[in-house]
């Protein structure tokens, strides 16, 4: 059934003079890869530096049309470790503004110093991570040729975006899910330093990002918590800057190549600035405390800079503590039926 309607839409693309993605099935070498549009055109605009970090969720339009933009309206590449196309073909035929988009779905490690993914990925004009488990993305790419690629790519300034796990990824430190789960606030808070919450760090290096913690599906997953435990650790391990940014499901934070970033969402949500005052004393096998925690939060009518973590016009800000593993003094959203300026 399956192909057939795969079938039924080739002909219709067809006729309508589009060319419907194409797949190629090489998980011999470890990837599965899929195309839409014209891989050859030239790039019709100057690439930019910038930073779309999306929370999980709906696709904000907005969002996509200013990475696209920094992009050149070029060439995207989509990297996976599961799923298929699906996405490619949204950004090139429902979005629009992309020369081509092409998805490479990882299913080895090898494939990430197979010379045609490399080749593919230093072409690319922009770079999109996609959802999934991070897990895969630190056993695929941490210490490859794919890891060095994506480093080379924001080094020469062209933009870079994550969604969900792919966003997880991002900052200097994250998540990686590496004990086969996802572990939640109260977990997280009962034992940071323990087993279940693994931390990965000398992965990828984006620019601000350098000590942020990243991480997603934030309100609805209910994972404040969680970002204070994983900011607790880092901070315990070393790093002293280390700040937690959360990012709501259907929403995105852009930031530019001067350290700015906006708030888009096609529905209530902000991203989240987590600053916990001073080191926690922390041991394994031993719940938090944490006195003094900042949390401001950005909407759609402020601004973040991330070379200060300062937020401009916040939508709204507290500060929390941690007592022996619970949360406590949770910062309220004032205007919960409050919705993002078209």
């Amino acid at each position: 059934m399956r192909l057939a309607v795969f079938a039924i839409f080739s002909v219709l693309a067809l006729a309508c003079g589009l060319a419907p993605a194409q797949a190629s099935n090489a998980s011999s070498s470890g990837y599965t890869y899929y195309e839409v549009g014209d891989v050859a055109a030239p790039t019709p605009g100057l690439t930019e530096a910038g930073l779309m970090l999306m929370g999980g969720g709906d696709w904000d339009y907005r969002a996509w049309r200013w990475f696209l933009a920094k992009a050149g309206h070029g060439h995207v590449v989509i990297l996976r470790a599961s799923g298929d196309g699906e996405g490619g073909e949204e950004i090139y035929r429902d979005i629009g503004g992309a020369a081509s988009v092409r998805t490479l779905i990882f299913d080895d490690r090898k494939a990430s110093e197979d010379p045609r993914v490399l080749a593919i990925l230093k072409s690319a004009d922009g770079v999109f991570l996609g959802g999934g488990d991070q897990a895969k993305y630190v056993r695929f790419w941490k210490g490859t040729s794919v890891q060095k690629a994506l480093n080379d790519h924001v080094a020469r300034g062209r933009p870079i975006g994550g969604t969900s796990a792919g966003l997880a990824i991002l900052g200097g430190a994250g998540y990686g899910a590496m004990d086969g789960g996802s572990i939640d606030s109260a977990t997280a808070l009962k034992d940071p330093m323990g087993p279940e919450v693994t931390m990965v760090s000398d992965f990828l290096t984006m620019p601000y990002l350098a000590h942020v913690v990243t991480d997603t599906h934030f309100s609805a997953r209910d994972r404040l918590g969680r970002l204070i435990a994983f900011v607790a650790q880092v901070r315990a391990s070393g790093d002293p800057q280390a700040v937690g940014l959360g990012v709501d499901e259907d929403g995105a934070l852009c930031i530019d190549a001067d350290g700015v970033g906006r708030f888009f969402t096609a529905s209530h949500g902000y991203a989240w600035l987590v600053q916990p005052d001073g080191a926690p004393r922390a041991e394994p096998g031993q719940p938090l405390d944490y006195p003094s925690v900042r949390v401001t939060t950005l909407g759609a009518d402020g601004e973040i800079d991330l070379k200060t973590m300062q937020i401009t016009r916040p939508a709204f800000s507290g500060t929390a503590s941690v007592r022996a593993g619970r949360l406590l003094n949770v910062p309220v959203d004032p205007a919960p039926s409050h919705q993002a300026a078209p």
